[in-house]
């Protein structure tokens, strides 16, 4: 093994679970054949690549070789976290080559998906991910005899025909202690053909641990869209950013609401101004959209945290993978936290919407009570107008004197006699018409009925000599 080995083991390796910690998308050279060796890895690290393998190494020619150990690998010092990938078929050689890189690596993989026909003829690669069991004991092997809990453990498969049996073998796998499993979305016939990410995904969603997605990623901007795709670990959504950012800014909006010092009256005044009278138009569309995806997320937070508080870990796996343990914490607590941001920006925004009502509402009322205020005073200065003027007249009658006073009357009291005297004889001359009307009413109906008889009486004689002529002409016919 070439490479600054003294400066390597001076420096503290990096923790490659951490990564998957940090909150963001962990970008991930992977192992590929006469490439990802130390120049290669040197170069993609100055390109902001979070962890790097090494290419494949046979790990029975590694531990046998030590012309092998130094063609096939070599570091230095920058050259971390660094994961060296082995082909094993047999558990205690995978251990003893992982014995031999531990001072100079933070982890080492197990190559369960190679689809070449030598490594599968050999009983390496792709073939054994139809061996469970015999992945479980060689990763349990190595966590068994490597002292340094920091030091990785990891696998790399591809899925089976029938995804069951793929979910069955990452299950095993993470109850043995591996640290995260990379999954390569085909089976083992296929090689070009389209990525299965819904598969990484129902995997990612099956287990507890850091899930890898592999295949077809060439850009930054792919690993975005396959991070989305499949929910793979390592990253704080951008959804739960903004909804702490809209948290933040309602705690800000609500205490500027419940300043003392600015009156309803002003808040009212500037719900009036334009751009907000433009907003307004759309604040009850808002509101509700708000609340859908808050109460929508909330929910999510809800599953989350009911998925890592159900997960019951004892003591044997505790004890033998705990960076796997400290993950489902850290999955746990992030949970815990997205419940919390979005129950409480569920809870303000509710908040915030009834203190604008209730703001309008007081403004409302403020204003009218202080129009009330106005008409009152108004009224009352006419009233006290009224009063004076009302003691100024009186003052005046009584400086005339009593006299004059009952002349006044007398005269008015006269005239009203009069006036009293000539409706009377208007209402006798009305009635006598009244009642001359209805007399010749009368005579009008008892002629009216005279004639309608004279009228009957008619008609019945009119159809006597109509009968009479039909008869005669009868006759003649006859």
């Amino acid at each position: 093994m070439n490479g600054d080995v003294a400066e390597r083991e001076q420096c503290p390796g990096k923790d490659p679970v951490g990564l998957f910690r940090d909150g963001h998308v962990v970008k991930i050279c992977a192992p590929m054949v006469r490439y990802s060796k130390l120049p290669f890895r040197t170069l993609v690290r100055r390109y902001g690549c979070d962890l790097c393998y090494t290419p494949m190494v046979v790990a029975a020619d590694f531990v046998r070789s030590a012309k092998a150990r130094d063609s096939e690998f070599t570091t230095n010092r920058g050259d971390n976290p660094l994961i060296v990938q082995f082909a094993a078929k047999e558990a205690q050689v995978l251990c003893d080559a992982a014995l031999l890189v531990c001072p100079f690596a933070d982890g080492v993989d197990l190559n369960c998906g190679c689809p070449q026909r030598w490594a599968m003829a050999e009983g390496y690669g792709a073939c054994l991910i139809n061996k469970p069991e015999l992945v479980r004991d060689m990763v349990r092997h190595v966590r068994n005899q490597i002292d340094n809990p920091r030091f990785s453990v990891s696998i790399k498969i591809r899925i089976h025909e029938d995804l069951k049996r793929t979910v069955d073998l990452c299950k095993k796998a993470e109850a043995t202690g591996v640290s995260w499993i990379t999954v390569h979305g085909r089976n083992i016939e296929e090689r070009h053909q389209p990525v299965h990410y819904d598969a990484i995904k129902v995997i990612k969603e099956s287990i507890h641990i850091p899930v890898v997605a592999n295949g077809d990623i060439k850009t930054l901007k792919d690993a975005e869209n396959v991070h989305h795709l499949t929910g793979a670990d390592g990253t704080m959504t951008v959804q739960w950013t903004a909804v702490a950012a809209f948290l933040y800014g309602e705690v800000g909006v609500l205490l500027v609401l419940c300043l003392p010092f600015i009156s309803p009256l002003r808040w009212q005044k500037i719900f009036m101004i334009p751009l907000w009278s433009k907003m307004a138009v759309f604040w009850n569309k808002m509101f509700l959209t708000i609340i859908v995806l808050l109460i929508i997320l909330f929910l999510d937070a809800v599953r989350e945290v009911r998925k890592y508080s159900a997960i019951q870990v004892n003591e044997k796996v505790a004890n033998v993978n705990a960076n796997a343990i400290d993950h489902i914490q850290m999955k746990l607590f992030r949970s815990q936290r997205n419940l919390y941001i979005s129950g409480f920006s569920l809870f303000l925004w509710l908040v915030l919407r009834r203190t604008v009502t209730l703001l309008t509402q007081l403004a409302k009322g403020m204003a009218s009570h202080a129009a009330l205020e106005t008409q009152v005073n108004d009224a009352t200065e006419a009233a006290k107008k009224y009063m004076a003027e009302n003691e100024r007249l009186q003052e005046a009658l009584n400086e005339k004197g009593s006299g004059e006073n009952k002349e006044a009357v007398e005269t008015t009291n006269g005239k009203l006699r009069k006036e009293i005297g000539q409706l009377k004889a208007e209402l006798q001359k009305t009635s006598n018409a009244l009642h001359k009307a209805n007399n010749e009413v009368a005579a009008v109906k008892k002629q009216s009925e005279g004639l309608r008889r004279e009228y009957d009486n008619l008609m019945k004689e009119y159809e006597r000599l109509q009968n009479a002529s039909s008869k005669v002409e009868d006759r003649k016919d006859l």
